[in-house]
């Protein structure tokens, strides 16, 4: 796997296991928000701009 690190999106190096399982929580929370990921985030979206 460390040959291949320039391949993965996110690299978490387990010197402390609190601080690791933080990092992962918040891999999966930036992954959750991603854009795409949102369900109806296009129709919230043009609700806004059309004021409602």
């Amino acid at each position: 796997e460390m040959s291949h690190w320039p391949e993965y999106d996110y690299i978490i190096i387990n010197h402390d296991m609190d601080e690791s399982v933080a990092q992962v929580q918040a891999i999966l929370t930036a992954e959750r928000l991603k854009r795409e990921r949102r369900i109806g985030l296009r129709d919230f979206v043009e609700g806004l701009r059309r004021g409602r």
